[in-house]
């Protein structure tokens, strides 16, 4: 049997204009073909868009926004005796911030007829206030792991 291909840890660089980590993963997933220009000018309108729509700085909702949608538990497949189970799990560290940025692009992604400095503005304003569609997401995989407690003894 093969072994395993290493993975090896990602660093990520915080971004240029606030020295977050955070903003900096954020805007390394935005970014499509290695360019880091793009996706800075992205996130930092839209973080203008929502500090003008709300008067609240665009970092701290951001940062608001990622804690709302991170999840707690998700559901990982285990094979036991010829039946697949879904699995509970508790998510730990920065997965939950990965699962969180994964889900808050793949709503603004889904939107369709506006810049998407402005989806993303929109989508981060509804999940700090914990509505939206990353939220929904979230809540849909809570929900899930919530069914299918009685095969948490597997994990």
């Amino acid at each position: 049997m093969a072994r395993r291909a290493r993975t090896y840890q990602k660093h990520w660089k915080a971004d240029s204009k606030y020295g977050n980590l955070l903003v900096g993963r954020f805007i390394g997933q935005i970014m499509d073909d290695g360019k880091r220009n793009v996706a800075e000018r992205v996130v930092y309108r839209a973080f203008d868009v929502i500090h003008e729509k709300t008067n609240k700085g665009g970092l701290n909702v951001f940062e608001q926004a990622i804690k709302n949608v991170s999840p707690l538990l998700e559901l990982k497949s285990k094979r036991m005796g010829g039946a697949n189970y879904q699995v509970p799990v508790q998510v730990l560290g920065e997965r939950r911030q990965t699962l969180a940025i994964r889900w808050i692009l793949a709503a603004c992604k889904s939107k369709k007829g506006k810049a998407m400095a402005e989806k993303l503005a929109d989508e981060l304003v509804e999940a700090a206030n914990k509505t939206g569609a990353a939220m929904k997401k979230r809540e849909e995989v809570h929900r899930m792991a919530d069914a299918n407690k009685a095969f948490a003894h597997f994990a």
